[in-house]
């Protein structure tokens, strides 16, 4: 019987969305119902185990899940021994310390005899050590930033994403202990056959992922300024370059990354570039 890869997802949330959208557009064709908690791909050897994100590492540990996505905090906080195989830059957040806008906060050193109320006991634990910081945590679960306001600390460690919800409260960001982000994590005794599936899996994730971060351009640009252009346009490897029907010009193809889109465009026309056409990449293979 051939090998199948199973993998646990986030049974519902953005996470979860975020994790089956990469999947699909690496080729794997499935369907999840929400009746069910398992799914099988229709034309890669993978089963899906639907889960809670807290379970995850704890599937993978055991062995019952071969690879999982998951959130780093949640990995990190749940302790478990896996292999974080690839970092994939989605569902991004940090966890960082916040206190009343009131509190004079110099240093870390502040939170000195403080009471410190979390749902992540652990990382804050391994933080304050760290530190050398003496303070006492108080593990809750949920609405983690009402705790100084009803008195049951005067400080909280939780996620962070826009901080907004820090505001509404009173309170503001003083220390960040983790930058999170979703990670793929493997069972360390993952067999021979269920690696090739994985290697398999991650080489068409990652075409998909360094499609997104790219944009690929088409341009036309007068010949005495090719070089000034190549220079803002390395590509994959280098620019194509094909001479027009119009003496003295050329088209010129390349990739930029996306967080550098919008300079480099500019760059190209002060260097003299028209007629620029930018069009989606979906995947990237190297």
């Amino acid at each position: 019987m051939s090998a199948i890869l199973k993998i646990a997802i986030q049974k519902s949330g953005r996470l979860s969305e975020d994790s089956l959208n990469l999947i699909r557009e690496s080729g794997v064709d499935f369907n999840k119902s929400d009746n069910k908690l398992t799914a099988r791909a229709f034309n890669f050897p993978v089963e899906f185990l639907f889960l809670r994100d807290d379970d995850i590492p704890g599937y993978v540990f055991d062995g019952v899940a071969d690879i999982g996505i998951v959130g780093e905090n949640v990995f990190l906080e749940k302790g478990k021994i896996a292999r974080v195989v690839e970092q994939l830059g989605f569902s991004k957040c940090r966890l960082s310390i916040a206190v009343p806008k009131s509190f004079n906060y110099t240093h870390c050193q502040d939170l000195n005899g403080l009471n410190i109320a979390t749902s992540y006991p652990k990382i804050l634990g391994d933080f304050l050590a760290k530190e050398n910081i003496s303070a006492t945590i108080h593990e809750i679960s949920g609405s983690v930033e009402i705790a100084p306001n009803i008195g049951l600390a005067e400080a909280i460690c939780d996620l962070v994403s826009s901080g907004s919800t820090l505001i509404s409260n009173g309170l503001k960001e003083v220390e960040i202990i983790l930058q999170s982000q979703a990670v793929l994590i493997a069972h360390q005794g993952l067999s021979s056959e269920k690696s090739l599936i994985l290697e398999e899996l991650l080489f068409r994730m990652s075409a998909v992922r360094r499609a997104k971060n790219t944009k690929y351009i088409m341009l036309n640009a007068p010949n005495k300024s090719l070089d000034e252009i190549v220079k803002l346009l390395p590509g994959v490897k280098s620019p194509t370059i094909t001479p027009l029907a119009e003496t003295g010009w050329s088209s010129i193809q390349s990739v930029v990354k996306e967080n550098e889109f919008w300079d480099v465009i500019g760059k190209l026309k002060t260097a003299g570039a028209e007629g620029i056409i930018v069009i989606p990449i979906e995947k990237i293979i190297q």
